[in-house]
């Protein structure tokens, strides 16, 4: 192994320093680290680093103002952030067909550790990342920082709940959907959304590359690996398996597109790389013995959403052979509850999972989109975890724009009465809806009386695990439509230890 020793090197000057590439003889890149780094998908021996290369950044073709040539990227990863002790270095293609993307998946790290990333290329340093290794999966005693967040909308605000968030210094972010919107800029827009409606490859990559430009989102990325999962928004409002919300004879095209989009701007590891209109993205990480976390996707396997969506009292809603989640990924889910040894079994997902009615009497009125609109799945997975010992269970949900907190109920038809089984936490919007106020909906948690929180202003969701507890802390921001708020914590509960239901602090 090679000590990097040159202090032009380790602080992030680049003059002097000589690189050897495939490039040679081609005009030199402008700065082509504008959309910064990150890593993702931890494990005891591994982690996934990422950046993509992109000089022009708002091109309009989406091609970030690159060469349709393979540029050779060198990486390092160290265990301190001046890269005096290098561990792991090598060289990765970006290649004009992932977009300029480099995914890099060290192995032989050493579990629970703390390292520091960066790549070079033609002569430009990228920014330093911090990334992590997670536990070796019998270690139980290293507490962890979660924080966990959802529906990014650039236009609506500004990403300063990123930075609050990267201020939290977490061990492991969540993503949980709704990274980025698809619409076309609208008059009410606080920040400029650049090309149309995204539905080709170049749309994706140009609206994936604005968001990257955000120094906000930038540091968030560069403080923590994370673990993301789409949802609808990603490729189109509400879509489900191969039906679009409105009839599309192109959405396999669109879908496809927007699917190497992602995986091209995402921490990913190579196997999530699509095949057409197929990605996998469902996956477990284990930190340690302390938490499992599963995460899922509830939007490419999903049945169409009964009775044309939207708000309903729907029958169809409780047929048995409706899914969420696909059978497939639904015996993984249930193998992986039968298997987990761990403290605390977290489900990654994106829509709402509690009953949540809004309509008094005895007919109840929920969301087709969410759970709400899959009963019979939900119950499979709620009665899943249970026939399997799961020790704690917690749900952690994005898409409604709005902070709740709510006890899971073994059987909705009578919650009143039925035993808590597990806990959601549902974290608000980055942005989306704008600043959003301090109107709590009374109706609806008179009507849900396992739902503890409700709150519609922007934020994300602090969590800590120990071996005895679980605590959440909803963060809040009081406007995002001009930039520098600060965050306070609205409200904190703690889950405690073979004891689910949730405690107010």
């Amino acid at each position: 192994m090679t000590t990097v020793t040159r202090r032009s090197l380790l602080i992030g000057g680049v003059a002097g320093v000589a690189l050897a590439t495939a490039g040679a003889g081609f005009p030199r890149l402008d700065d082509p680290f504008t959309l910064g780094v990150a890593s993702g998908d931890p494990r005891p021996d591994s982690v996934v680093l990422w950046t993509r290369l992109a000089p022009r950044p708002l091109a309009e073709n989406g091609l970030g103002g690159m060469p349709d040539r393979v540029l050779p990227v060198h990486w390092e990863l160290a265990e301190d952030e001046r890269f005096q002790r290098v561990v792991r270095r090598g060289v990765q293609p970006a290649r004009p067909e992932l977009g300029h993307s480099v995914h890099v998946e060290p192995f032989g790290l050493r579990p629970g550790r703390e390292y520091f990333y960066r790549f070079r290329v033609d002569g430009h340093l990228s920014p330093v990342g911090r990334t992590r290794t997670t536990p070796e999966p019998w270690v139980l005693g290293q507490d962890l920082t979660m924080c966990f967040a959802s529906c990014a909308h650039f236009g609506e605000g500004y990403f300063t709940a990123y930075r609050r968030l990267a201020e939290d210094h977490p061990d492991v972010v969540l993503h949980l959907g709704d990274y980025q919107y698809e619409y076309a800029a609208k008059a009410a827009d606080v920040r400029p959304v650049l090309g149309p409606e995204t539905r080709t490859l170049a749309d994706y990559r140009l609206r994936h590359a604005q968001y990257k430009t955000d120094a906000d989102l930038q540091l968030a990325h560069s403080v923590a690996p994370w673990l993301v999962v789409w949802d609808d928004h990603e490729i189109e409002n509400n879509w489900a398996d191969d039906v679009p919300e409105q009839p599309d004879p192109d959405f396999a095209a669109r879908r496809t597109a927007a699917f190497q989009a992602y995986y091209e701007n995402m921490p990913l590891r190579r196997g999530a790389r699509p095949n057409g209109v197929d990605m996998q993205l469902y996956r477990r990480a284990q930190w340690g013995g302390l938490v499992n976390f599963h995460m899922l996707d509830t939007r490419q396997y999903r049945d169409d959403q009964a009775c044309g969506d939207g708000w309903k009292t729907c029958t169809d809603a409780g047929l048995p052979t409706r899914s969420i989640t696909g059978v497939e990924q639904e015996e993984w889910l249930l193998d992986g509850f039968r298997q987990s040894r761990a403290r605390w079994d977290v489900l990654g997902q994106q829509v709402f999972f509690a009953e949540r009615d809004r309509k008094d009497g005895p007919e109840k009125e929920v969301s087709m989109d969410g759970w709400d609109g899959y009963l019979a799945s939900r119950d499979r997975v709620t009665r899943g975890w249970v026939d399997a010992g799961v020790r704690n269970a917690v749900v952690l949900t994005g898409d409604v724009h709005a902070h709740y907190a709510a006890d899971v109920k073994l059987d909705w038809t009578d919650p009143a009465s039925s035993p808590t089984v597990g806990t959601e936490l549902v974290c608000s919007s980055v942005t989306s809806g704008g600043d959003g106020n301090d109107t709590v909906d009374q109706v609806q948690l008179r009507l849900n009386p396992h739902i503890k929180l409700h709150s519609r202003r922007r934020g994300y969701v602090r969590t800590k695990f120990t071996a005895r507890e679980m605590r959440a802390d909803f963060r809040t921001l009081p406007y995002v439509r001009t930039a520098g708020a600060g965050a306070t914590t609205l409200k904190s509960f703690v889950v405690e230890d073979r004891n689910p239901g949730l405690n107010p602090v």
